[in-house]
């Protein structure tokens, strides 16, 4: 009878592969897989078994192959890591056999999967309800990914993490981290990660939520981030299922932030002469202070998210309004001392509402390189838009600028990518593109660049608008403490 038997060989130690699948793949006439899981089961091929092997990404080759070989009238194993069902190629194979109307007979061998193993490596995290999430987006939206672990984190699962982060998705770990933090996950919730599961160069770490240092994961590790009740004990990591009721937990409240009290100024009538249309944006930026719901803001955040709400009248920035710690100070700091003298923008719009006055007072040079003649021609020779191309000439003249976005959120993408190939040092990022595609990702790519100050308006919101106030909030920040706005209007 035609059959292809779909086989998970464990994470990859020879004592985790099952002898079910041992068995099968000693009577293969064909084995088909990725070519680096081949040298765990090589001991077991009989003579004159023919080895399938194939690069990362060509699963359906390998399926159509499987089914090939099995119409020939072989004994076909298609071996997949872990167990092949999760992650691997059983699903590919019954919808092949689906979508063929095939009546070859289709036997799923089940396998150690690498979560499992890491667990056991760890201790017992998994003793309570649990999820399973790739952070791969190559077949699944981000936006879906993101859903799914907001879910987890609000549900209170504890969460494995699978392709956890690679060459080119390097801020989505940083991501998940800071949703787990804002659903209310404690920071000291056990957090373990195991690289190469099962082989001989396994390493397992035990840290927390708080102290999960993104860098040190890599595509061949799997993590394992605890619930509520998640706790460590002598180095191990255990989730408690019930039986005792006492069990010392790690959970608490949700970490409280420290603000230095700022508001104090804005009951200050110590204001003279302000012109007409200053006296309008301190009447405003009061009226924003009384509505706040918070007030015990640092300054410089303060005077950012005034700044941005007097410009768009809306009160969610209050929300979704990011400052790194000082960013604001820090990059008047830099004002100050002259070591920030040119801003680029990503359009003109942003470059136009930057007060031309500060600008001259300070001796800054706000440019946009949409319009420099070379755009046009670099962006098609290098299949970039033109707001790419125009950040990635202004990295040339500019690297240490400060890089405010208020439209594309393409062009911040080309600025991170530039910053982790070295090519780009920026003072400071104002992200603030407005959109619904890539917008928020973007702004998720530029938060793991911890040592460059930031300012970011979350989620799809921005605008030209937005970006340029931020601007003129840094410019102006010795103003702040006096609460007085609108210089150089």
């Amino acid at each position: 009878m035609k059959k292809i038997i779909v086989a998970g060989i464990g994470p990859g130690s020879p004592e985790d592969i099952t002898p079910a699948v041992i068995q099968a793949v000693q009577e293969a006439d064909c084995v088909v897989g990725y070519k680096y899981y081949f040298q765990f089961i090589t001991s077991y091929l009989k003579p004159g078994c023919e080895c399938i092997d194939t690069g990362m990404k060509h699963e359906r080759e390998r399926a159509e192959e499987a089914f090939r070989l099995a119409e020939e009238g072989k004994t076909v194993v298609v071996i997949s890591s872990g167990d092949a069902g999760i992650y691997g190629m059983t699903p590919l194979i019954y919808e092949m056999k689906r979508e063929q109307a095939s009546d070859i007979e289709v036997v799923s061998l089940a396998g150690i999967s690498a979560f499992q193993k890491a667990a056991s490596l760890l201790g017992a995290p998994i003793g309570h309800d649990f999820c399973v999430i790739s952070l791969s987006d190559l077949m699944t939206p981000w936006e879906v990914i993101e859903r799914r672990i907001r879910a987890a984190a609000e549900a209170d699962f504890v969460t494995a993490i699978y392709n956890p982060k690679s060459h080119g998705r390097y801020w989505q770990l940083y991501r998940l981290k800071e949703i787990f933090l804002a659903e209310g996950r404690s920071p000291q919730t056990p957090v373990g990660y195991v690289r190469q599961a099962g082989r001989p160069d396994q390493e397992a770490t035990l840290t927390t939520l708080a102290d999960l240092d993104p860098e040190q994961i890599d595509m061949f590790t799997v993590l394992l981030i605890g619930n509520s009740q998640s706790y460590n004990w002598q180095n191990t990591f255990i989730t408690p299922r019930g039986y005792y009721p006492s069990s010392p937990s790690s959970s608490s409240s949700s970490p409280c932030c420290n603000h230095v009290a700022a508001l104090s100024p804005l009951c200050s009538d110590a204001i003279t002469a302000p012109s007409p249309g200053q006296a309008i944006m301190l009447q405003s930026f009061r009226t924003i202070a009384s509505e706040l719901k918070h007030q015990d803001y640092p300054l410089g955040h303060l005077w950012a998210l005034l700044h941005a709400i007097h410009t768009t009248a809306d009160f969610d920035m209050e929300t979704i309004l990011h400052t790194d710690p000082e960013a604001v100070e820090r990059l008047y700091e830099k004002v100050k001392d002259g070591t920030l003298t040119t801003i680029i923008t990503d359009v003109t719009m942003v470059q136009s509402g930057i007060r031309k006055g500060a600008l001259s007072r300070l001796g800054i040079e706000a440019k946009c390189y949409l319009h420099d003649a070379r755009v046009a021609e670099f962006a098609s020779a290098n299949h970039l838009t033109r707001t790419q191309a125009a950040i990635r000439l202004a990295v040339e003249d500019h690297p240490d600028a400060l890089f405010a976005f208020g439209n594309a959120p393409t062009a911040l993408m080309e600025l991170c990518d530039l910053i982790r190939r070295g090519k780009a040092h920026p003072a400071g990022i104002i992200a603030a593109p407005v959109g619904f595609v890539h917008v928020k990702e973007s702004k998720h790519m530029v938060k793991p660049f911890t040592h460059i100050p930031k300012i970011i308006v979350e989620g799809r919101k921005g605008g030209s608008n937005l970006a340029a106030t931020l601007c003129n909030a840094i410019l102006t920040f010795d103003d702040a403490a006096q609460l007085r706005p609108g210089r150089d209007l």
